[in-house]
């Protein structure tokens, strides 16, 4: 690969395709972890759903428990429910993404003894933290307020709330679940869907680089992996050659993923048609072979984007 050290001083050139695009480098795929990479894409709905869902629950609890004490002759006051249930609901919320990771992590475990360990301490886990979360913000936001709160700490309250947060688990981790089950429906229908027609061979597609006043034409099938280099991008082919071209990846990666470009790590694409071998690592990384015996490697973060070439493998084997 080309050293880009001295890339500042080269001649500044772009890919035709690749003018006045924002200057950003990565795409985020959709749902790759359940954190904050994970608040993006498909996950997206998730978030979305159990979010609304919870605070249509709340606001609802927090008026239903308003009228309860109006009716044993108490003062009607919205405000106090309305704030211990918010507060609640938001240390829920955030928490959300973990939930899904760990429901990922039980539907891909096969041993129902397992499942069942996972489920019980995750359930376990989130009443911890979500009762001492919920009970630092109340007396955070009264100590701000000038007032003070009293979580009334006893088993017998820690029980109450332990009870709640296992039928909260139960529901958004079934909801989740559900959700999750429909789009890996959706994914495998889609990889039975019959491939598009392939263009005719008389028709050829070619690619113009830029290269100050001069232009670089490359074939698509030419490309076996385009890296990132700061403000540039490097295009490496089979016959040995690397143009260093500025741009940014998530650029390259739009106008080329019609060619079997995809994203393999942050930094690099991979021509998946030229790929002659896989070979996965503990770790859930790869390295990829070309079939000009090149080898580049991999993150386990787009390890769905080869997901092709696996079943390209298990069908050879």
């Amino acid at each position: 690969m080309t050293d880009v050290k001295d890339a500042p001083n080269r001649p500044d050139a772009k890919p035709v395709w690749d003018q006045n695009r924002p200057p950003r480098d990565e795409t985020r795929p959709a749902g790759t972890s359940g954190w904050l990479r994970g608040i993006i894409g498909e996950d997206r709905r998730i978030y979305a759903s159990i979010a609304a869902v919870t605070v249509v629950i709340g606001l609802v609890g927090a008026w239903s428990t308003a009228d309860d004490i109006a009716r044993r002759g108490g003062v009607y006051d919205v405000s106090k429910p309305l704030f211990w249930d918010m507060t609640s609901i938001f240390v829920i919320l955030l928490l959300t993404p973990a939930l899904l990771a760990i429901v990922r992590r039980i539907r891909r475990e096969q041993t129902a003894s397992v499942r069942i360990a996972l489920a019980v301490v995750a359930i376990v886990v989130f009443s911890a933290v979500h009762i001492t979360g919920m009970v630092g913000l109340r007396k955070l936001i009264m100590w701000l307020a000038g007032g003070d709160y009293d979580f009334h700490l006893s088993l017998a309250t820690v029980l109450y709330e332990f009870r709640k947060d296992i039928v909260t688990c139960i529901l958004i981790g079934g909801t989740m679940w559900l959700m999750e089950g429909r789009r890996e429906a959706q994914r495998a229908l889609q990889v039975m869907a019959p491939p598009p027609a392939a263009q005719p061979p008389s028709t050829p597609q070619t690619i113009w680089l830029r290269d100050g006043a001069r232009s670089i034409r490359i074939e698509p099938r030419d490309i076996l992996w385009i890296s990132s280099a700061g403000n540039y991008i490097e295009y490496s082919l089979a016959d040995g050659s690397n143009h260093l071209i500025r741009g940014t990846l998530a650029s390259a990666e739009s106008e080329l993923s019609r060619f079997n470009l995809a994203r393999i790590h942050r930094t690099r694409l991979a021509n998946l048609d030229r790929v002659s071998r896989v070979q996965a690592k503990p770790s859930g990384d790869f390295d990829l072979t070309f079939d000009s015996g090149h080898t580049v490697a991999g993150s386990r973060r787009y390890r769905d984007s080869i997901a092709s070439l696996d079943r390209s493998d298990a069908s050879a084997q």
